[in-house]
């Protein structure tokens, strides 16, 4: 590698690394104040507050990845731009190790966001669920106060009579209304917490199930005992979805060995590919963009990073409304950025007797 792409490399990677670190720590923070209710009213410690907080940000990484790429890339273009590196480059044949440079950083964005997206996006979620998991446990077994309602998640409210010396409940009743085509709750006169080692089960005796529809609809079953795993009420939407705490390996693996290919898969697996391609199209319109000096004098100065910013949230806005699939904005990006950057590489002719 020669000394001017090792440069440009270092130069482009510490803008978008440091960049990428300020933000995580920042949404870290953010996730452990919106989760503070594990310490204040589930009776954790500030640990498993801090553990739940790091769980959840991997997806939320995922989304700003290639915007931290491209505000670092433009960033650090501007900066030779400004003085006059960028101009030495193209004047004294520098460009390829100029397009040398871009190039290692979008294959190191490329694996990391595919690393991000594919492993371990899926094994924070299935971390996340057994805490969650864990977390309702020990509010149902310990913490919950009795004659006191407590929202186990959004959407779940719990109430027990008492309890009693070996950890039994008295009295327990939930309130399911996460669907909202049906409302559902638990009574049971007395209620018990166990595990297999795996799961946590609810152990319900002498109660009723009852669900109520938007229509008015309403059913009850009496049961003289009914065991509910603890992850229904953990979630906030019910049962987890598996295909979100697998790895892209896995799926594919199972996929081969079944012979079969849902559309859940396919989608899944399509999704978390098209991130790679968002880090490819945002580095070649912001190569477009800032990599080429101008001597021309704007009378407006609109900062580049704020472009970059627009850039991903119209390109998140055509992949989601897109038939085509959620890679149709990082296509569109690659087509523009690619076109932009030949068209201004091409060999211009010129005229007998002028320099250009």
């Amino acid at each position: 590698m020669k000394r001017l792409t090792a440069y440009l490399a270092r130069l482009f990677v510490t803008d978008a690394v440091i960049l990428f670190g300020v933000l995580c720590f920042l949404l870290w923070l953010v996730n452990c104040l919106r989760s503070f209710d594990v310490v204040s009213v589930k009776g954790q410690g500030v640990m498993t507050l801090a553990l739940q907080g790091l769980l959840t940000l991997p997806p939320l990484t995922i989304s700003f990845f290639y915007v931290c790429i491209g505000i670092g890339l433009v960033r650090a273009l501007q900066a030779l731009q400004g003085n006059r590196e960028l101009h030495i480059i193209h004047t004294s044949g520098g460009l390829g190790s100029l397009w040398k440079a871009t190039a290692i950083v979008a294959g190191a964005g490329v694996a990391g966001v595919l690393l991000l997206s594919n492993f371990i996006e899926p094994e924070a979620n299935r971390r996340l669920n057994v805490l969650s998991a864990n977390v309702a446990a020990d509010l149902v077994s310990s913490t919950l106060k009795p004659k006191r309602f407590t929202q186990v998640t959004p959407g779940v409210v719990m109430l027990i009579g008492g309890r009693g010396g070996d950890g039994e409940i008295q009295e327990f009743f939930a309130d399911d209304r996460r669907d909202p085509k049906t409302r559902r709750t638990y009574i049971a006169k007395s209620a018990r917490v166990s595990t297999d080692g795996t799961n946590y089960v609810l152990e319900l005796r002498d109660g009723a199930l009852q669900n109520s529809e938007p229509n008015g609809r309403f059913t009850e079953i009496t049961f003289a005992r009914y065991d509910v795993n603890v992850d229904q009420f953990s979630q906030p939407v019910g049962q987890p979805n598996m295909l979100y705490q697998t790895d892209s390996l896995t799926l594919v693996r199972d996929a081969l060995a079944s012979g079969q290919w849902s559309p859940e898969v396919l989608t899944a697996l399509g999704n978390r590919g098209a991130e790679g391609l968002r880090v490819i199209g945002i580095c070649l319109l912001v190569l477009a963009l800032a990599g080429f000096p101008s001597g021309r004098r704007a009378r407006f100065n609109v900062p580049l990073e704020a472009v970059v910013l627009l850039i991903a949230f119209g390109e998140r806005g055509f992949s989601a409304y897109s038939p085509l699939g959620p890679s149709t904005g990082a296509l569109a990006m690659i087509i523009a950025g690619g076109g932009t950057v030949l068209i201004m590489t091409r060999p211009r002719k010129t005229l007998p007797g002028i320099a250009i």
